[in-house]
């Protein structure tokens, strides 16, 4: 399998080239030439296999040029090594009206992110074997929150990287930060950045496609990387998770082969619910790909009107990690849905560069409307169903989860469609411990992050995972931040 630029399709590269470049030097996204095809015989061995086998096989089809033991080695140190408890790293919890929540957040930073970053290390150094000439591999990552610690996670002390993660100074939760700014490893670095995510976003894919940088770069046995979604090798491991969540409710009985189901994914960069996207394309039965927005609600408007339109003000939510204008990844999907013509790409998004906005033509908007539907959630709504589910079903939510929850609800009401519905549950609830317990008590708390953590472990009899407990006294390694004007002038310590 080969990969094309989403603004160059005569750009082609292999496999490895597209995980180790991240991005193609015309600034477009790599994206597989050609979407494998899962046969009906293909699902029935998939279900006899564990989450490890699952994701080895369908990873097999879009990684030609490696070999079977780098792709089972890799699964297996991911996800066969207790990083994300027994059993299978992505359980199923039933909930009244059809709704299964799937739980993304059992690995070690107790986000959706690590079911992908405790893979994309070992795809990197597999690529970087193949293709950097020996060259170290300086990885970037721009983060709303949850990226950056499953990165830097993933990459610690990794024999020929070093990875420098950017995250908005006062656009992520305390425990998110502390994540990140407390992360041992000797190749590890953190940078806050005085704007938002999407400042951060940009800056790194400016440096990623600066020509003199990476020149320099190269002189010194060097080049760059991403462990964004904007990486191929980042998001195929997301693809896994929705066929293996399938396959799940068939082997207990929810569903059978073949039924089709609907995906409500919380989204602010487009991949996660790219992923699943990807996964219908390739022949699981999904019905419709419901997209939850949070107040920034660029996406849903899209989606409504086929304008995207980022010329608004970034709103700051209690659901940080999707307070995002710029989508990245829904550029991959414009260039499926418009027959893989990067020129016709490649205007939009200079449209949305220069003028901050572009139109899809009517074809594409019928294409959206039959497969997509787009809601958003205020904060309100969000807490109120933090409150209500708990109360009325025990079950613990975060705050991006509870977008996804009601946006669901909103799509009921308005369609009528009841199909048994897969909502991607992003994160552990105490990672945004203080906005659950106002959800919970109707009462903001100003005490120590940690108390709060208490109080609502109180309240909930919840376990506190380890990994977040363990901040309290953890020492901070990085607390600098920087202009978002000046994010080049940060890697001066690697020349």
């Amino acid at each position: 399998m080969d990969y094309i630029s989403t603004r160059n399709n005569s750009c082609k590269v292999n496999a490895a080239q597209a995980i180790v470049r991240g991005i193609s030097r015309d600034s477009g996204l790599f994206v597989p030439e050609n979407l494998p095809r899962l046969s009906p015989g293909d699902f029935m061995a998939l279900l006899e296999m564990n989450y490890t086998g699952r994701a080895a096989d369908i990873l097999s089809r879009f990684l030609s040029g490696f070999t079977g033991e780098e792709i089972i080695a890799g699964a297996q140190a991911a996800y066969s090594s207790g990083k994300f408890g027994s059993g299978n790293p992505a359980p199923i919890v039933k909930l009244d009206g059809g709704v299964r929540m799937l739980e993304l957040w059992h690995g070690p930073t107790c986000a959706f992110k690590d079911m992908a970053l405790q893979l994309l290390p070992h795809l990197l150094t597999a690529s970087a074997r193949r293709e950097a000439d020996g060259k170290e591999v300086i990885i970037l990552a721009a983060t709303s929150g949850d990226t950056g610690k499953a990165a830097l996670e993933g990459f610690k002390n990794v024999p020929g990287t070093r990875i420098l993660v950017f995250y908005p100074h006062d656009g992520v939760s305390e425990v998110q930060k502390l994540q990140m700014t407390a992360q041992d490893g000797a190749n590890v670095a953190v940078m806050g950045v005085y704007g938002n995510f999407d400042d951060s976003q940009t800056g790194v894919k400016n440096i990623f496609t600066d020509t003199d940088l990476n020149a320099k770069l190269a002189e010194k046995g060097m080049m760059f990387s991403s462990a964004n979604s904007i990486n191929w090798g980042r998001l195929a491991p997301q693809i896994v998770y929705y066929i293996s969540a399938y396959l799940d409710l068939v082997n207990i009985g929810d569903i059978s082969m073949g039924d089709r189901i609907n995906v409500c994914v919380p989204t602010g960069n487009f991949g996660n619910i790219l992923a699943a996207y990807y996964a219908r394309e390739m022949g699981l039965p999904v019905g419709k790909l419901i997209c939850a927005s949070n107040e920034n609600r660029v996406l849903a408007d899209f989606l409504s009107s086929g304008t995207y339109d980022r010329r608004r003000e970034l709103v700051m939510t209690t659901s940080p990690s999707m307070d995002i204008l710029i989508s990245s990844n829904l550029e991959r999907l414009l260039f499926d849905l418009c027959g893989k013509d990067s020129e016709a790409v490649r205007s939009m998004m200079d449209d949305l560069s220069d003028k901050g906005t572009y139109t899809v033509p009517a074809a594409i908007k019928t294409r959206l409307d039959r497969e997509f539907w787009g809601g958003f959630c205020t904060g309100a709504d969000a807490m109120s169903a933090i409150k209500t589910t708990f109360e009325e079903q025990g079950y613990l939510m975060d705050t991006h989860t509870a977008v996804a929850l009601d946006v669901h609800k909103r799509y009921i009401r308005e369609t009528g469609d009841r199909t048994k519905t897969i909502i991607a549950s992003t994160a552990d609830p105490y990672k945004f411990a203080p906005s659950i317990l106002t959800a919970l008590t109707g009462q903001a708390g100003d005490e120590d992050e940690f108390v709060q953590i208490e109080k609502l472990h109180a309240i909930t009899k919840r376990k506190v995972p380890v990994q977040i407990m363990e901040l309290k006294d953890k020492p901070v390694r990085f607390n600098e931040s920087v202009s978002k004007e000046n994010l080049k002038s940060v890697l001066s310590f690697l020349f």
